[in-house]
């Protein structure tokens, strides 16, 4: 299955040890990880200055994402399709990426339940699913 982590759950996944990073790893081992480079540019800032990670390490983190995953540009869609427009790209990823899942913790994003086809579940709703 294709599958969309937001900013977030892949900080989540890189800065610390728990859900987030075991999601991360079954999706890598079994299914297709679906990023963009909004995405990645986000994550990036994130490690940069949340987790004070060198410029190395992040570099070292982006480009094993771009090796591990299919990279699209987000569909354009209008600002209304989500409650908060800064979380469209990740929309637009997952329609572009033909994604079934998207994983985020993100509250505006979790209440639409499914946008265009693919569903939206947070990162524990997501690992049950696996089970």
């Amino acid at each position: 299955m294709r599958v969309v982590f937001d900013t977030n759950v892949l900080f989540s996944a890189f800065a610390s040890r728990g859900l987030c990073e075991a999601v991360f790893e079954v999706c890598l081992a079994s299914h297709e990880l679906v990023l963009s480079k909004f995405i990645l540019d986000e994550l990036s800032r994130h490690l940069d200055r949340k987790a004070r990670m060198s410029p190395k390490q992040s570099k070292e983190v982006i480009g094993f994402l771009k090796r591990h995953s299919i990279l699209v540009e987000p569909l354009s869609l209008p600002a209304e399709a989500c409650r908060d427009p800064q979380d469209v790209p990740i929309l637009g990823t997952a329609v572009a990426g033909k994604a079934e899942v998207i994983v985020t913790g993100d509250k505006d994003l979790l209440d639409l339940g499914s946008f265009d086809g693919v569903e939206v579940l947070s990162p524990r709703a997501f690992y049950e699913r696996l089970l």
